[in-house]
């Protein structure tokens, strides 16, 4: 099968499947496909069960031309984080860089500890040993929270500014820092010598190198913008920042993810406002938004046909089934904790971190790290378990969190927490 065919089969599911969706489903674009197509792949194991059908070996096929993990971390990542953060006001970032620091850093830090240390000792109560370091990779894979789904589902719901900023930053920049956490866990998995200078200098080269790189990217693509009017060179530009700087994050070994949200920070805000005409900006928002609506549509299919390569079993179910609360509890602890913490914050807007807790979906990169464990029994338990973490959170935490935004959403404008120039309810759920 050649990379063309396989992309002509992608693009045709995802937009069978994307039809179905909006004219029966109605659901979130990102949840009705992984909806459809994991209801589609469980129908398939089906009927290949009972040997009606012998489809399931095809879609397994065509899984390990595309490789999600590969796919994603090294390529539609980069993309997805640029689309992102071209639409977020760094005025916003601002008001709220603690929280969102607090909660990147700490919080994703907090998590993978507690995530790694718990299911250390549940798994092994269940007979599924895995090693400390294996849980602990574990927790480092499933800590970090995805924009992709909830973004939308809190614009329609109409939810606190405060509560839009904070998990659209915190999820932009905890990416980056979960893969940090991911490598320098691994490097101990796979035997290396790590110490706590080495993990230090791990995240300085790769949070603040991709920082510094992506701002540096941002910059010439500004100079370059301000330069020239004319919309699609410059449509062109950006995306040659994305691709072009993702590639050489990585070759020099700094955080690809980081630098692709930097360098979208800085074009999306000086860029936008100095740079572009007002037709550049119409061309420049609607090719990142089809952009960022096609990879989103293609990844969550992906996700959902994932399934027929998992080998299931009632083990390992019942062990995701006790997991998922175990992680829920895990982000309600890494969100309440640190900023707890800071007195300037102890005082929340109403639901805040009910609302973060819940808010906090996992999605493609917690099974895209999954995948890229190396095969043994460890990886097969991580990523069953993984999956079936994204599965709940997508599909029930992603369709409920609507109704739980619209039942907390009655804080006091700028009152989130702590932002100064407003009224703080003390409430904490």
């Amino acid at each position: 099968m050649t990379d063309f065919e396989v992309a002509s089969i992608l693009i045709s599911l995802t937009a069978g499947l994307a039809y179905f969706n909006a004219r029966v489903l109605r659901l979130p674009s990102a949840i009705g496909l992984m909806a459809t197509a994991l209801v589609g792949s469980l129908i398939v194991l089906g009927l290949d069960a009972l040997d009606v059908t012998d489809v399931a070996p095809r879609v397994s096929a065509l899984l390990d031309h595309v490789n999600l993990s590969y796919a994603l971390l090294h390529g539609m990542l980069g993309l997805l984080l640029f689309a992102g953060a071209l639409h977020v006001d760094l005025g916003d970032l601002r008001a709220y860089r603690l929280p969102i620091t607090v909660l990147a850093l700490g919080g994703t830090a907090l998590s993978t500890a507690i995530v790694g240390v718990v299911s250390y000792f549940v798994l092994g109560a269940m007979g599924l040993e895995l090693s400390l370091v294996h849980c602990l990779l574990f927790g480092a894979l499933i800590s970090p929270t995805d924009p992709i789904a909830v973004l939308g589902i809190l614009k329609a719901a109409k939810a606190p500014k405060s509560l839009e900023v904070t998990i659209t930053g915190e999820s932009l920049f905890n990416d980056g820092v979960g893969v940090v956490f991911f490598l320098a866990i691994y490097g101990v998995a796979a035997g290396d010598e790590v110490t706590a200078g080495s993990i230090l200098r791990l995240f300085v080269q790769e949070a603040i190198g991709g920082a510094l790189f992506g701002m540096a990217l941002g910059y010439v693509g500004y100079r370059l913008l301000k330069s020239i009017d004319q919309y699609s060179v410059e449509i062109l530009i950006t995306l040659a920042i994305v691709l072009g700087g993702y590639v050489a994050a990585e070759n020099l070994h700094v955080s690809a993810p980081i630098a692709a949200v930097a360098a979208g920070l800085l074009i999306g805000n000086q860029g936008r406002a100095f740079a572009m005409s007002d037709t550049t900006r119409d061309h420049l928002d609607t090719f990142w938004e089809l952009i960022d609506e096609i990879l989103n549509a293609v990844l969550f299919l992906l996700i959902g046909l994932e399934v027929v390569r998992l080998q299931l079993g009632l083990e390992l179910l019942v062990a995701s089934a006790v997991m998922i609360p175990l992680v829920l509890f895990a982000r309600w602890s890494s969100v309440a904790i640190p900023l707890a913490a800071l007195p300037k914050f102890r005082g929340q807007a109403r639901g805040a971190v009910t609302l973060l807790t819940w808010g906090g979906l996992r999605g493609g990169i917690s099974v895209a790290l999954a995948l890229s464990l190396p095969s043994g029994p460890e990886r097969n338990v991580i990523l069953v378990i993984t999956y079936s973490i994204v599965v709940f959170s997508i599909l029930i935490q992603g369709t409920t969190l609507g109704r739980l935004t619209r039942r907390f959403a009655t804080e006091a404008p700028s009152s989130a927490l702590g932002v100064p120039g407003g009224g703080v309810d003390s409430t904490v759920r």
